[in-house]
């Protein structure tokens, strides 16, 4: 869909967009700069997105204007009662020079649902879309064409209203803003340790375990610091039932001997768009998919017992990335090695950049 046309699912014409070139933009050398070595959300390109949402006029003064600070009232909702959603997508620089990104649709629907468990309003998928290729018309030029380079984009909405009844709130803000991010992985990918949270959960039967909302992120810093304190990378949580539920921001994925993978499933974990992705690509390769819930004890035992082969996780930053260790206050679980995380892995990557067939048409061109 060009940026002039009609949406042939929903009848919805464009946004029309105002934009105002930032005039202190960086120059092609600062840039190039900050390209060579972006590292993953330190630099921001020089502009954003920015559209209006309120009870009476909807979506509306939608603009691409330069990079900057937020002006909020203090009584800003989102600062006292944390109503506010977020997503996380990546445009990649192909051969060709072209700019990608990947299943889009997913992200704007999982914004969507997002948005409907806060009480925010739903931003329409097609809108998602064009705010991204709005932005990519004018930064385009900071997506880095480097070994695992790609651009993070981060649109993201929250109530603006100045009002501190505790009600949705009636005027929004969506923004999109996009941050240059070179290989997560420096020097190849390598295992990484897990911390067992014992004591804190991430989420909830009917909490907003399912939303992409930054209280589930704030909730899992404290445990993640204990990760750290325990010489560990990341931090993986239980539900209410005792099983496994995530990490902190990736899913869990545990491949068994049968060739059978197997994700943990139930409505306080997020639906991750990377993992759908994997798993269809294990389908693809004739492996059986099963979501469900998985205790500890099965964890344990399965890897005990040679029936658990591989343990990984997976996330829009990272992709893929191997589990090596399971800690606990009481245990030491080394896990085991195996190949297919990072096969899977290398398909989904080699896709995504254009150096492997699409047969799924995951891939939108923001581009042109």
């Amino acid at each position: 869909m060009s940026l002039l046309d009609t949406d042939p699912d929903t009848g919805l014409a464009p946004l029309e967009f105002a934009v105002t070139r930032n005039l202190a933009a960086r120059p092609p050398a600062a840039r190039a700069e900050i390209l060579a070595a972006p590292g993953f959300g330190q630099h921001f390109t020089d502009h954003m997105v920015d559209i209006c949402w309120s009870v009476g006029g909807g979506w509306h003064r939608p603009r691409v204007q330069p990079y900057g600070p937020i002006t909020l009232d203090p009584a800003a909702a989102v600062l006292h009662y944390g109503q506010e959603v977020f997503e996380g997508i990546k445009a990649y620089r192909h051969a060709d020079g072209g700019i990608y990104t990947f299943r889009p649709d997913q992200n704007g629907r999982r914004l969507q649902r997002s948005a409907r468990r806060l009480a925010l309003p739903e931003l329409p998928v097609a809108y998602f879309l064009q705010s991204l290729r709005e932005l990519i018309a004018v930064d385009g030029d900071w997506v880095p064409d480097g070994e695992d380079q790609s651009l993070y984009l981060r649109p993201f909405m929250f109530a603006k209203e100045a009002f501190l009844g505790v009600r949705p709130a009636h005027k929004v803000g969506y923004y999109v803003i996009a941050s240059p991010a070179g290989a997560y992985f420096k020097g190849g990918v390598t295992p990484v340790s897990i911390w067992l949270s014992e004591e804190y959960t991430r989420a909830a039967k009917g909490g907003t375990g399912a939303a992409k909302t930054g209280g589930n992120y704030a909730a899992s810093l404290l445990p993640q610091s204990e990760a750290y304190e325990n010489e560990c990378d990341q931090v993986v949580f239980l539900d209410q039932d005792g099983n496994v539920e995530e990490l902190g921001g990736m899913n869990i994925v545990f491949v068994y001997k049968d060739g059978t993978l197997v994700t943990p499933q139930s409505d306080s974990i997020l639906e991750g768009v990377t993992r759908e992705s994997i798993l269809q690509l294990a389908r693809d390769r004739g492996h059986r998919v099963e979501g469900r819930g998985v205790s500890l004890a099965e964890w344990r035992e399965g890897v005990a017992s040679g029936d658990i082969v591989e343990v990984f996780a997976c996330g829009t930053a990272a992709v893929v990335t191997p589990i090596g260790q399971l800690k606990g206050r009481e245990f030491f679980d080394e896990q085991p090695s195996g190949s297919l995380a990072l096969s899977l892995r290398e398909e989904l990557t080699e896709i995504q950049y254009g150096r492997r067939e699409d047969r799924h048409g995951w891939l939108v061109r923001l581009d042109g």
